[in-house]
């Protein structure tokens, strides 16, 4: 989605068709273009009841109450209109700097903002390849380094939360970090791709090394997110703070791994084929009761799906300079080849001037 910068609501204007009525204008400024377009109140409500069904919840800010009779006589009345817009321009500035995008990043957000809906987020998740515009495709670079931010925090807001021991607030931020992180790697490859496409449609040399510098060092600072989310900070700090206020008893350990006076462990050493090996507790999973084992095992099978992502991400750029290094090398050797048939050619002409030079000396 085009990452929208500001967003005001300025004026309002008087229409006659199809019978009078009062629009209000709302200017919208991205990161490299702004425009503006006109909106009655009854899209405004229509616009809150579609987010609160869509949501699950309703926006951060509530509309401007509705009077049934003062706008009968608020065409008139500037001061009504003048609170009317004040409050309209706080309601979509709410949606748009609230900390959850679940409200601006709703289809009817987008259209009611007149936002260009040509490219899906993540760069063709809904079907065909994403068409980028040379200002749409900064659009997404800028609004792909917002979600790395945002990710970014996630991962703080992980740390923070299992430096206090909550475990689940913890684990929540983690698993929301590596859902980020996946739709960016998705939407930077995209970008890489729509690139390319702005480099065949005639974009100059320099413009397209700068912007190719740009998607690296994106991609790089996603690379970098993905180690820190996988590899998170001692995973088993929250589960282990949990986990010493419930200590698993001596009985459930006896039972699960048998007791070590017992005869089991006196039996001489023998070489069974096949024979399973016993289960051995680790550091990691010894302070840990039923619950924490279970969660932890939770955890890191989340995490194993975050890293195949990731790296599915990782192979398929590396795929693609594979393939750019093997176009450039074809491309090089039928330079090489195209000045051997040079050469070769001069080469003959050469002697067979000499030898017409002997001729006639």
């Amino acid at each position: 989605m085009t990452a929208i910068q500001a967003v005001y609501v300025r004026g309002h204007e008087e229409r006659p068709e199809p019978k009078p009525h009062t629009v209000f204008r709302i200017e919208i400024q991205a990161h490299v273009r702004s425009w503006q377009i006109w909106r009655r109140y009854s899209e405004f409500a229509d616009l809150h009841t579609e987010l609160s069904k869509s949501a699950g919840a309703p926006p951060p800010a509530p509309l401007p109450p509705k009077h049934a009779f003062a706008m009968l006589r608020s065409r008139n009345n500037e001061a009504l209109l003048e609170e009317r817009r004040l409050g309209l321009e706080a309601y979509l500035r709410a949606i748009v700097s609230a900390r959850e995008d679940v409200w601006r990043e709703a289809f009817a957000f987008r259209d009611f903002l007149g936002i260009p809906v040509g490219k899906q987020p993540g760069g063709g998740e809904l079907g065909g390849p994403a068409q980028f515009t040379s200002s749409s495709w900064l659009d997404e670079h800028m609004d792909l380094l917002a979600r790395v931010r945002d990710v970014r925090a996630d991962i703080n807001r992980r740390d923070a939360l299992s430096d206090r021991g909550d475990v689940g607030g913890s684990h929540t931020a983690n698993v929301q970090a590596q859902k980020k992180l996946a739709a960016a790697l998705g939407r930077a490859g995209a970008l890489a791709k729509g690139l390319q496409e702005l480099g065949m449609s005639g974009m100059s040399e320099g413009e397209l090394q700068r912007r190719a510098d740009m998607v690296s060092r994106l991609q790089d600072e996603c690379e970098k997110l993905g180690k820190m989310v996988t590899v998170a900070r001692q995973t088993s700090r929250g589960l282990g703070s949990s986990a010493e206020r419930n200590p698993a008893s001596e009985s459930d350990r006896a039972a699960l791994l048998g007791d070590s006076s017992g005869r089991a462990w006196n039996k001489p050493v023998a070489r069974v084929f096949g024979a399973p090996a016993p289960p051995a507790e680790t550091d990691q999973t010894r302070p840990l009761d039923d619950v924490g084992v279970f969660q932890l095992q939770q955890t890191q099978m989340e995490e194993q799906d975050a890293t195949l992502s990731q790296l599915s991400a990782i192979l398929q750029r590396q795929k693609q300079l594979g393939v750019a290094i093997g176009s450039e090398i074809a491309q090089q050797n039928e330079l090489l080849d195209d000045l051997s048939d040079n050469v070769d050619r001069v080469g003959g002409e050469l002697s067979a001037a000499k030898k017409q030079m002997n001729r006639l000396g």
